[in-house]
């Protein structure tokens, strides 16, 4: 009989959940479901990266071949599995089955764990076996472990308040948006900005009151569901939902927001990236993302499949712009330095924070944002340890990674307001806040995008090639401040990139001008 023989699959060894222990035994039963990422029919060329292509020109070149698909299938059938979805675009096989038939599939120990704080989930450790005909075919095989993968990259002001005349000033997004020059004549009409989300919800009476208060016409927002998960408003992650829906529907309230929900695992984060760019209904053009977690943390079939869906969006000519961390150089991992994944994608537009200040359309002062001495987080930023230097940061200066030398991507790529105690004036499940975090600064920079495209009459589509080109002159150098939080002596903010701020924030007026048909890309690095 076929698929007998079996293969370990890369990437896929993980260690066993730390901070929880195994609780009891799961109930060999109960249906579960797995997401079997497929290769590429063929590897997409930077150069085909350039102009945004169609989603069947996408699939029929770049998407999985029919035998692959094909192969999967029987494959299930062999192993008692339901085949629930196939989706030669997203290179996407998803299977249903028992714990049992699961177990026996794919060669792995599943167990019920109980983490530090309480929560249950199912859990493996070790690597997943396939069949050896799935061999180079099957490139990740998620949702046999479903622990938590990420958190919010979102903070809160823990400073006592001083009386109102030593209160620092604090914003509201378009606000924000004026003091970086976004045009004012469009509004985002046409756009929809796909946000990711792996918890909590939002209130439509809390956005109708937020949205009135500024005077701005409220945007159509959609829940959508990925993988069973759910607007559920009511616990913490409500502000980062909040957050994110209320910075872009401020700033460009004519675009469409779609909110994708999904379990906080693997499956759940990669699946809802991958539906949101290949969404034919809605056609997002921006991907917001203030989830993340160090690369480390990260199995290695998770990363590639996340990195090939964030791919897919850029190919497709979806910016994909996504928080870089609120840790500091260390990501959180005391006594080295780390990125969070998955802004350290190369096809992602990393989002790094700063302290701002300013009024009207003028700023005074801005700097890396470092408020760890306050327990108020910095920015995350510096060089990956899992993807080389891509080829638009070849001039920019990115240096090696202190720890062993290798030629690694540098994050971010740009940034933006971040510090909590200058932060962003949102509505949270009835209650007026002010909070920060790089969390705010992905969805400031996808309300850009979305009037930029707008203003343009087409999209910008993957944007790192093209910021690279035109260099640190369409931005406000960060030349002051670091994001060191464990006394590393890493990195410090200077002329041109770097990796606590990348290029800077936005000079709006200038990156419009640069990006406009006929424009030249003459002052980019190198030049």
């Amino acid at each position: 009989m076929a698929f007998e023989a079996s293969v370990l699959l890369a990437g896929s060894n993980k260690p066993a959940p730390p901070n929880a222990t195994i609780d009891g035994s799961l109930d060999e039963q109960q249906v579960m479901s797995v997401s079997v990422i497929l290769a590429r029919k063929n590897p997409i060329p930077e150069e085909a990266m350039a102009e945004p292509m169609d989603y069947e020109t996408f699939a029929e070149t770049y998407g999985a071949d029919a035998a692959h698909i094909a192969l999967v299938e029987q494959f299930a059938y062999h192993k008692g599995l339901t085949v629930v979805e196939v989706s030669a675009a997203k290179r996407r096989v998803i299977l249903n089955g028992t714990v049992k038939a699961m177990k026996a599939a794919f060669g792995v120990e599943l167990h019920c764990y109980k983490s530090s704080t309480g929560l249950t989930f199912r859990g493996r450790s070790g690597s997943i076996s396939i069949a050896s005909e799935l061999e180079g075919v099957v490139l990740g095989v998620l949702g046999l472990d479903t622990r938590a993968i990420a958190h919010a990259h979102i903070r809160r002001s823990h400073k006592k308040k001083k009386k109102p005349a030593a209160q620092p000033v604090t914003f509201n997004p378009p606000q924000v948006a004026a003091l970086y020059g976004f045009p004012t004549d469009v509004t985002g009409a046409g756009q929809t900005v796909g946000i990711i989300e792996l918890g909590g919800g939002f209130s439509a009476t809390d956005l109708a009151t937020y949205f009135g208060s500024l005077g701005v016409t409220a945007p159509t927002v959609t829940a959508v569901s990925v993988d069973g998960g759910a607007n559920t408003p009511g616990g913490d992650a409500d502000g980062e939902v909040m957050l994110d829906i209320e910075v872009v529907g401020s700033i460009a309230p004519g675009a469409n927001i779609a909110v994708y929900f999904a379990p906080n695992t693997d499956q759940g984060f990669i699946d809802a990236i991958t539906d949101a760019a290949h969404d034919t209904t809605r056609k997002v053009s921006i991907i917001s993302i203030s989830w993340g977690g160090p690369e480390d943390s990260w199995a290695a079939q998770s990363q590639t499949s996340m990195n090939a869906a964030i791919q897919d969006a850029a190919a497709l000519g979806v910016t994909v712009t996504i928080a870089a961390g609120d840790n500091g150089s260390t990501d959180g991992e005391a006594g080295a330095l780390h990125v969070d994944f998955p802004a350290s994608s190369p096809y992602a537009l990393a989002c790094g924070g700063t302290k701002l200040a300013g009024s009207g359309s003028s700023i005074t002062s801005e700097v890396v944002w470092n408020e760890t001495a306050n327990n108020e987080g910095a920015t995350g930023g510096g060089i990956s340890a899992v993807f080389a230097l891509p080829s638009y940061q070849e001039s920019a200066g990115v240096p090696v990674l202190a720890s062993n030398s290798f030629a690694g991507r540098g994050v971010p790529d740009v940034a933006g307001n971040a510090d909590p105690v200058t932060g962003y004036s949102i509505l949270v499940d009835g209650q007026s806040e002010v909070v920060g975090g790089t969390s705010a600064v992905a969805p400031l920079w996808a309300a850009l995008v979305a009037l930029l495209n707008e203003k343009l009459g087409s999209n910008v589509g993957y944007l790192n090639p093209k910021i690279y080109a035109l260099g640190e002159g369409v931005f406000h150098d960060i030349t002051s401040g670091n994001n060191d939080d464990g006394g590393l002596g890493y990195y410090n903010a200077g002329p041109g990139w770097d990796a606590c701020s990348g290029l800077g924030s936005p000079d709006a007026v200038a990156l419009l001008s640069a990006l406009s048909p006929g424009a030249s890309s003459s002052a980019g690095f190198g030049s």
